[in-house]
This record gives structure tokens, sequence and C-alpha cells, in this order.
């Protein structure tokens, strides 16, 4: 499920009399005071929450910080100095220096950006005293899809270490997990949840039911309240969900899937390698697809408000990961990681794919865009992305206060 993510620069100081020589909007008093609030503010929720609030944050986190090590790492092949690497946007919480490169913790945890220095691409009119608008136009592409790079190579190796792991069971317990769950259907109205993990329905057991014997009896009980038994987050639960009458039989509107858990593992062979990394790649190219159709069903306005998840949401359903197991958590991982890249490749102003349409319409077109229209046009790309990163975040807010 995509999430949105911006790279731009953060607003420069208002007042320069206000600000500490690092360019905090605070005074460098306020500093110690702040940071020892935030460590007690996340002392107190990581002793209640654990994994479940500490997996989240470090794989939003880890995401951002090798997405902009991409693009770092391009600027350091390039010869070019990088002023600011930031985790967040706005204000600077906490931070160190690393040669020339100002290493920071922002306040707005929806992003990341790497700034080089004496240049920002989002304001064209900037001086470039280091030449970066001097570079060939491949060296300039090296940077701006650094970070879409690393994104995929991040997806790649997590999926490697999952597959690889795979391989070494032995054993293992086949179990149904529920993987869909229609919006407004009965099943979501009853409580059902994707990720649930069904142990039995009124009389039939599972796994050693088939799911055609399922589909039999919720077909018949049209109108009933037929028990499920389930687990959820390791914990059992019951629920009673009443099939609907839909085309003369009952239905629930949820679909599951059947799943091995490990139970024995053998010890690790180098072969294994081989095999999590053909895992890799085929997992790699089904996602792709799947992303590639959901985007292309929000641009024709297919998809529905329920599909669509942002920064809340994908920390809600980290930390459901978090607690599920470390296979889980990676598999993720590399999910989130392959969406952003894909979602950051995409030819947006203001993204790193926008910049590279850019140039390679410059290329064609023999000489560049004009200063005022680039201007225009990144400015326009951030309206857009604030817009949608906004559009997002109220529906995880609807989202978190319905429970659902």
């Amino acid at each position: 499920m995509p999430a949105f993510m911006a790279r731009a620069k953060p607003p420069a100081c208002p007042r320069k009399q206000e600000c500490d020589p690092e360019g905090s909007w605070e005074g460098s008093s306020m500093k110690p005071l702040r940071l020892a609030f935030s460590v007690v503010v996340l002392s107190a929720v990581s002793l209640k929450f654990g994994a479940g609030f500490w997996g989240p944050v470090l794989m939003l986190g880890g995401l951002i910080f090798l997405h902009e090590g991409g693009h770092f790492l391009a600027a350091k092949y390039m010869g070019m100095p990088v002023a600011v690497f930031s985790l967040g946007f706005g204000k600077r919480l906490a931070g160190f220096k690393w040669r020339e490169t100002d290493v920071r913790l922002s306040m707005l945890p929806l992003g990341g950006y790497v700034e080089l220095a004496g240049y920002n691409p989002e304001q064209p009119r900037g001086e470039d005293p280091h030449g970066f608008l001097q570079q060939p136009v491949w060296k300039r592409m090296l940077f701006y899809s650094g970070g879409i790079l690393a994104n995929f190579a991040t997806a790649l190796v997590l999926l490697t270490i999952v597959g690889a792991n795979q391989a070494r069971v032995t054993k293992a317990q086949e179990s149904w997990v529920i993987t869909r769950v229609i919006p407004e259907g009965a099943a979501e109205q009853g409580g059902l949840k994707v990720g649930d993990e069904l142990r039995g329905i009124e009389g039939l057991s599972f796994p050693s039911a088939s799911w055609d014997a399922a589909q039999s009896l919720i077909q018949g009980r049209a109108g009933q309240s037929t028990a499920f038994h389930l687990v959820r987050e390791g914990e059992p639960l019951e629920l009673a969900l009443t099939p609907r009458l839909e085309g003369g039989k009952g239905r629930l509107g949820f679909a599951p899937s059947l799943r091995s858990v490990p139970l024995e593992f053998r010890s690790f062979r180098p072969g294994d390698l081989l095999v999590g990394g053909r895992y890799a790649a085929i997992v790699s190219w089904r996602m792709t697809g799947q992303i590639s159709e959901f985007l292309k069903r929000i641009v024709t306005f297919e998809a529905k408000s329920v599909e669509v998840v942002g920064p809340i949401g994908i920390v809600r359903e980290g930390s459901r990961a978090a607690r599920s197991g470390w296979e889980v958590f990676l598999f993720m991982c590399a999910a989130i990681s392959l969406q952003l890249g894909l979602l950051n490749a995409l030819p947006i102003p203001a993204l790193d794919g926008g910049h590279m349409a850019v140039l390679i319409f410059e290329k064609i077109r023999g000489e560049a865009i004009s200063v005022q229209l680039k201007e225009k046009i990144f400015a326009g790309g951030f309206i857009v992305l604030a817009s949608l990163m906004g559009l997002v975040v109220i529906l995880d807010l609807v989202r978190l206060g319905t429970g659902k």
C-alpha cells in the first residue's frame, strides 16, 4: 500500500537573529531540554508497546536513511559536497557534524532530504559554486536515481534473507490466514481483519478441513450467527459473523490463503543464498506488477479510499508485523521499500522521477528550460504532493478513529 514521500528543502529561518548557528529555529539553550523530553517520551512509549512501537520506527527511519543514503553516495561519487543529510523535515531536533555534512533528525518524520552545498534543485535560481549543473547528464541522473536504486537494492537484500531462511525449513505447519476483507462487507462489520489466523468455523477445524467445506458452510448460513475461531497477534479470538444473503447464498466478504508456519530449521548452507536470490527476484517482480496496477487504478479513479494508506497506516501495519516475527517484519520492510522506490520514480515534479524527466526533456530539446518555468513546475509538483499527503493522513486519521 503506497505511502507518499516527497523530497524538499526545509523552510529557511524567518528571522536570522532567532536562529542558532546550526540553523535551528530555537536557541541553543533549549536543545538539551527538548532532547531530554523526547528521550523520556520515547522511553515511556517503548516500555508500553515494545516491538510494536520500535518496529515501525526502525522501518520508516531505516528506509528513509537508506533512500537518502543513495543520494548521498551518488553526490560523493560526483565529488559534490553535501551540506545537510536529514531524516524528516522542519526544525532540527538533534544531529552531528560529519566533515562538511550536518547529519540531523528533523521534527516532521514524513520523509527526508539531501541538500548539496550551495545548490538545491528545488530552487533553480540558487548559486551553483561546486558545478552540479556542469556535470554530465548521466551523473545528474545518477544523483536523482540514487535513492530509488537504494530502495530497490534494499528490497532485494531483505527478500533474499527471507527466502534463504525459508530454504532452511525442514518441518512446517500449514495455517489459513485472512488476506483480504471486503470494505463494508459482513466480515469487516463483524470485526474480521487482515492477518487473522483462521483456526475454525463452527464445527470445522483448520488446517485439516478443506476451504470448499468452509465455503459450503458459510453459503448455507445466510442470516445466521456463525462462530469463527481465530488467532490475532498471538492471542485467541472468538467472533460471531452473520453471512448476508446475496445471489441466493450466504456471503461474508473475505478471502484467506494457506500459509506455512515453520517449526524446524536445518543449519545454513551457502546455496540457500541462491534460493533466496531467486525468491527475491520472483517476489519483487510480482510486487512491482501489483503496485503498478494499483497506481493505474489510482490514476483512473478506480481505487477505493480504504486501499490508500499513509504514514499512520504504515506505522500501524508495521507494529503488527513487528509483533508477528522478524521474517514477516522484513518482508513488509521490503514491500514498503519497493513501493517507495517506484513512487519516487514517477515523473512528478519535486520527486526524483520528476527531476529525471526534466533532465531527459532538456537533453532531447537540446537546451535547458528557463529558470522561471522550472520554479513553476517544482512549485506545482510540491503543492500536488503536499495535497496528496494531507489527504492520506486525513484518511488514516478517519480509519484510526473508526478502528478500521
